[in-house]
């Protein structure tokens, strides 16, 4: 008679493998079990490195989970990356939607109300001032509005460039009561113009982009984003007013045609009144997926095929 330890040794090697994989993963989905299934399902896909939606070995997309939980721990992982050149892109939503956006997130004002106000455009300066700016290496950040009636992209200054967040704020301030806002929005000219300073700078760079999220041209937002997942380029959407957001939230877990996950969306005003600390939480979720993002686009070799 077989002792257990006799009748493990004359398993394959295989087999073998095959029961502890079996084992680690009913350890991992009881570890879990209290959480959604599409949640259970985010972190075993990740787990064994398949795609969530399929197995296929020819489709490598894979959607990065929220693995951090203190805004200390992204900076140390980004730092641990290796980001050590990037540059800021930033994006402003001019749409018609700011006018009702407001209606339960900012009572009921439109959310670019700028005279005496701190309005939620604002606040975004201010938090991602303080988190993000850290890693613009060369303090400049191109500023573009977007949505604005009859122009679908449009520089902030048109004479210079902005030097750091609070010449950003300082500009959004001057400039923003003499907007008239639009009707059709679509996020594409905005990053199709950020995969331009991608090719023409070499460089990683972070576009944060925000807005309402209700875009009018969909499928070509959809096709800008795919298309900018073959550059070293991360895209954030800070959300502000009240939504839906469906559409964000699908940029971000889905569109599997991506060479990465390139995109983050941050529900704003969720995140920023559910929280003992606002501002770290909001810079932490804006944060949350950089780490990854840049070692997928070392790995993939985006930033040597720039050269």
């Amino acid at each position: 008679m077989l002792t257990g330890h006799a009748h493990y040794n004359m398993i394959s090697y295989g087999c073998r493998q095959k029961l502890i994989l079996k084992c680690m993963i009913h350890f991992v989905l009881k570890s879990i079990s209290q959480h959604p299934i599409s949640y259970r399902a985010n972190v075993l896909a990740e787990y064994l490195h398949l795609d969530k939606t399929t197995c296929s070995r020819e489709n490598t997309f894979r959607t990065i989970l929220d693995r951090f939980s203190k805004l200390d721990d992204v900076r140390k992982a980004i730092e641990a990356t290796g980001v050590r050149e990037c540059g800021i892109i930033f994006g402003i939503d001019y749409s018609k939607s700011n006018e009702t956006q407001g209606a339960k997130t900012f009572q009921g004002q439109c959310l670019h109300a700028v005279k005496g106000k701190h309005n939620p455009y604002k606040e975004v300066i201010c938090i991602l001032g303080e988190c993000i700016e850290e890693l613009d290496d060369d303090g400049v950040i191109p500023v573009y509005g977007f949505g604005a009636s009859g122009c679908d992209l449009f520089p902030l200054d048109k004479e210079k460039e902005c030097k750091g967040f609070t010449e950003v704020l300082d500009a959004y301030e001057r400039v923003t009561s003499d907007v008239a806002l639009g009707g059709a929005t679509s996020m594409a000219p905005l990053i199709d113009k950020a995969v331009d300073i991608v090719k023409n700078t070499s460089k990683y760079h972070i576009l944060v982009i925000c807005s309402t999220g209700q875009l009018t041209c969909e499928k070509e937002t959809v096709v800008a984003i795919v298309a900018a997942s073959s550059y070293p380029l991360s895209i954030i959407v800070m959300g502000v007013g009240d939504g839906p957001w469906e559409r964000m939230r699908h940029f971000d877990d889905q569109l599997p045609q991506r060479k990465f996950d390139n995109f983050q969306f941050v529900d704003f005003h969720r995140i920023k009144d559910t929280s003992r600390n606002p501002q770290a939480a909001v810079a932490l979720a804006a944060l949350m997926e950089i780490p990854d993002q840049y070692q997928y686009i070392r790995d993939l070799k985006l930033l040597e095929n720039m050269s």
